[in-house]
């Protein structure tokens, strides 16, 4: 199929169906719009899913982080190893928490935290935990991980925000962790139009989250904790629990279409395809290609077809205003090499038959060579 610029195909379609506008105008007749029943089943359900004891949700990802953080005992003085390439909210929460990120460098062929690299720095100097993030969709070395949470006496916290559903063997991510956490943003593989949860089998860490989102505990002004107002709305509960029963149907259409796009450009010699490692289950939150010397080029092309991308992330944490200003320096050089390198093409459920073959066919008819 010959490319038209009159083609738009979105780099993201949240997925919002009859069934999810039906619950939230029955939320909205109950008039109960706060936490509630909804929320309590969705919670439920979500926990079920994962095999999880204990499943809380929150306002959002940032909440959900800033709160499993506090509730591990995370705070100041405290050391926690992260990525510098993400979205800044995994960062933003240790430092909220009153702790100090430690940057680590990543893996180069898919972008997540290096285990190497990690070990080194909790030999030399040691960490209170390790923050990994499944970038893309893509679980970290979580076996790896987890062998040197136990060996170096560090808690291991799991950012979920782009990897519901994703696995490593019968594993799913989000359950290797003593917490995990999961981000409903509109554009994620599922949504509640905004919202969040934090996964353990700690119960009294479940016991201190619940009580930090939602600090009037069992008993109406007996502030047990100073909490915060982290609540998620029944609305988002009863949009959630729609949305998760189509989640595994939706990630196998992400899946398919990642196949589909790797099939399609695989063998062009100027681009790499994402990896998924044997045993590993990616979701695809993003499919993400590398382009080592023609990267904005490429994007400036698809953008002219009315094909959508996007670079996640362009610059890292680190080397932020906002970071460079608290004092972080560093050299990350496989995660700076990604960020000059990485290009995200839609893999979204919502996109047709016709929609991957103009993708694929905008991609190789990129010029190769120089104007």
């Amino acid at each position: 199929m010959t490319p038209s610029t009159a083609t738009a195909i979105p780099i993201a379609r949240p997925q919002i169906g009859e069934e999810e506008k039906r619950q939230v105008l029955e939320v909205l007749g109950s008039g109960a719009l706060v936490a509630g029943r909804r929320v309590a089943a969705f919670e439920d359900a979500f926990a079920a899913y994962l095999g999880a004891p204990h499943a809380l949700a929150t306002s959002s990802g940032s909440a959900a982080l800033h709160v499993a953080l506090l509730a591990l005992g995370i705070g100041p003085g405290d050391r926690v190893i992260t990525t510098p390439l993400t979205f800044a909210a995994s960062s933003n929460a240790i430092l909220h928490a009153g702790a100090r990120p430690v940057f680590v460098d990543v893996d180069p062929q898919t972008g997540n935290l290096d285990p190497n690299a990690v070990e080194a720095v909790l030999r030399a100097d040691g960490a209170r935990a390790i923050l990994v993030v499944h970038l893309y969709g893509l679980p970290a070395d979580l076996p790896a991980f987890r062998r040197l949470a136990d060996r170096y006496d560090a808690a291991l916290i799991e950012d979920c925000a782009q990897a519901h559903g994703a696995a490593i063997g019968d594993r799913r991510a989000g359950t290797v962790g003593e917490a995990a956490v999961f981000s409903f943003y509109p554009t994620k593989n599922m949504t509640t139009g905004e919202g969040g949860m934090v996964v353990t089998a700690d119960a009294g860490v479940a016991k201190r989250v619940r009580l930090l989102v939602d600090p009037r505990g069992d008993e109406e002004y007996a502030n047990e904790v100073v909490g915060f107002n982290y609540r998620l709305t029944e609305i988002g509960g009863a949009i959630g629990l729609v949305q998760l029963a189509h989640l595994e149907g939706r990630n196998e259409r992400r899946r398919e279409h990642a196949r589909r796009l790797s099939r399609g450009l695989g063998d062009l010699p100027w681009l790499r395809v994402p990896v998924e490692p044997a045993g590993y289950r990616h979701v695809y939150h993003q499919y993400t290609v590398r382009v080592p010397r023609r990267r904005d080029a490429l994007a400036k092309h698809l953008t002219a077809a009315g094909v959508g991308c996007r670079v996640y992330y362009p610059r890292l944490i680190p080397q932020t205003a906002a970071y460079r200003r608290l004092g972080f320096v560093g050299a990350y050089p496989n995660a700076e090499a990604l960020t000059r390198e990485v290009l995200s093409l839609p893999v979204h459920p919502a996109l047709s038959s016709e929609d991957l073959e103009t993708i694929i066919a905008t991609v190789r008819a990129m010029p190769t060579t120089e104007p």
